[in-house]
């Protein structure tokens, strides 16, 4: 794909690439990943700034341990090492896996520097949406520390179901395994399989062939339910 077929499909893009020096043109390149694919791999040296154009993402940071969080999940229009870049730091400090079809363009990163020194409006577009990241982490991350798992699970679900659009299907199956249940609410599966539990007892969900599934009086009632948690 050239890069005048991507501006074509994608016009989001034009507001980032209006003052796109000429010679960049010619110099970047495009690249398209399958779903589950890393294309930005923690403590690696970062030689190249990218636009992400299409497809969803999410955001991990893995440990030592082996153990994976899931700060968050982003769709186009995107960047793949821009806070590396901003910080002026050499090595990243996240991974990113694609979740579907991902277009990325990319740039050197020397080319994308020398870029964002000229180009107030695309530093600006990129800063804000780097603070808006920030803001919602900052807004959200507070309940993993003072919210019992009941609630972090429970909101979650509820998300879930609402953009599954279980007000109008009446009834949605969760279709997240337990170690991605781990990963994107931060409770170890111990605790988790206990959560899921005490919440079907609670009768706000149901486990069917392993798979936690709500229906629209669950949805409801959990609705009611999820007060008690922010209350107390």
């Amino acid at each position: 794909m050239t890069l005048d077929a991507l501006r074509k499909e994608v016009p989001e893009l034009e507001p980032y690439l209006e003052h796109m020096p000429e010679e960049l043109k010619q110099r970047c390149y495009i690249k398209v990943y399958p779903p589950g694919t890393i294309i930005h791999q923690k403590d690696t040296k970062l030689d190249q700034f990218g636009i992400i154009a299409r497809g969803e993402h999410r955001v991990i940071n893995e440990f030592q341990n082996g153990n994976v969080y899931m700060i968050e999940k982003n769709e186009p229009i995107d960047f793949v090492g821009e806070v590396t870049i901003l910080a002026g730091m050499e090595k990243t400090s996240v991974t990113i896996e694609t979740l579907t079809e991902t277009t990325v363009l990319y740039f050197r990163r020397k080319d994308f520097e020398e870029w964002i020194r000229k180009d107030i409006q695309l530093l600006g577009l990129i800063a804000k949406k780097v603070a808006f990241k920030l803001y919602r982490s900052s807004y959200n991350n507070g309940a993993k520390l003072f919210y019992p798992p009941q609630f972090i699970l429970l909101d979650y679900i509820l998300k879930y179901a609402a953009m599954e659009h279980i007000e109008q299907r009446g009834s949605i199956i969760v279709k997240r395994t337990r170690q991605q249940l781990y990963e994107e609410c931060g409770i170890t599966v111990k605790t988790l399989n206990r959560t899921i539990k005490k919440l079907e007892e609670d009768q706000v969900l149901q486990v069917e062939k392993g798979k936690i599934t709500m229906n629209l009086e669950q949805y409801r009632r959990a609705q009611d339910v999820i007060t008690y948690y922010i209350a107390y």
